[in-house]
């Protein structure tokens, strides 16, 4: 018990350097922009109209109002992307800041993802106003997406220390999660329904990818307008406390050596 209460102390002691990074990101990411923050709402806005373009001569015939079906599932698989791919480089990418003093090395992991979540939330303006545009319903268990934001994010947060982790001493894990981030969304049903798939396949998708708990739990909230089944539900928490549990594990398990390698 104690051990936890002086990790907590500890986080609390640096919340406002987590705070400065996430400033920091933010702003790196828009300087020089001349939209600013208002790219994170056009950005995903002109990817959503180019895939549903390319994707809706193969899918569209079977999924009503495909620009909002595609772009409930886009959202949250960039949001994995982006923010696993970016933790995965957070430690080694201050190796420089680690050399000259103390920080819980923890910390700049989860500015990356919490940076990225942040851009997750604006781009749910971009989603509103797709479903504006198409007329689909905005039903009132819209306004739930906090329950599939934050488990998404619990879990990036666990995927993200463990690549952390990882990348110290295989630094060749980025080309390999590149491959697997694009395996990855080919199998999630972001573009196409998951009923299309074969049975083998389907029976895969629905129990053994994590994403697909997010997906099918944030396209129930906004794209049919009723409450996740317990199945997704819980299984969504299981595996978003299941993946930060076994990532830190890993992280904290190493980070003493991280500063021999980086």
């Amino acid at each position: 018990m104690k051990l936890w209460v002086d990790r907590i102390n500890t986080f609390l002691k640096y919340k406002d350097l987590l705070f400065q990074l996430v400033s920091r990101d933010i702003k790196l990411k828009y300087r020089r922009s001349f939209l600013g923050y208002l790219w994170s709402v056009l950005n995903p806005l002109f990817v959503m109209i180019i895939m549903t373009i390319v994707f809706s001569t193969m899918f569209s015939r079977n999924i009503q109002n495909f620009p909002v079906y595609l772009f409930t599932g886009k959202m949250l698989f960039d949001f994995l992307s982006t923010s696993t791919n970016q933790a995965m480089t957070s430690v080694t990418g201050n190796a420089a800041l680690l050399k000259k003093t103390y920080v819980p090395k923890y910390i700049f992991t989860l500015s990356k993802v919490t940076s990225c979540m942040i851009d997750l939330v604006f781009s749910f303006g971009a989603l509103l106003i797709v479903m504006l545009v198409t007329r689909a319903t905005v039903y009132w268990t819209f306004w739930l997406f906090p329950l599939v934001v934050i488990q998404t994010y619990i879990f990036c947060c666990g995927l993200g220390f463990f690549l952390a982790e990882f990348n110290v001493f295989f630094r060749d894990v980025q080309y390999i999660y590149h491959a697997v981030i694009t395996a990855w969304m080919y199998l999630t049903p972001i573009f196409y329904p998951v009923e299309s798939l074969p049975a083998s396949v389907s029976f895969i998708v629905k129990v053994l990818n994590p994403l697909y708990y997010y997906v099918a739990q944030f396209r129930d909230l906004v794209y049919y307008g009723h409450l996740p089944g317990p199945r997704v539900f819980f299984g969504g928490w299981i595996l978003a406390f299941g993946m930060l549990a076994f990532g830190l594990l890993m992280f904290k398990r190493k980070q003493d050596e991280f500063i021999l390698y980086i």
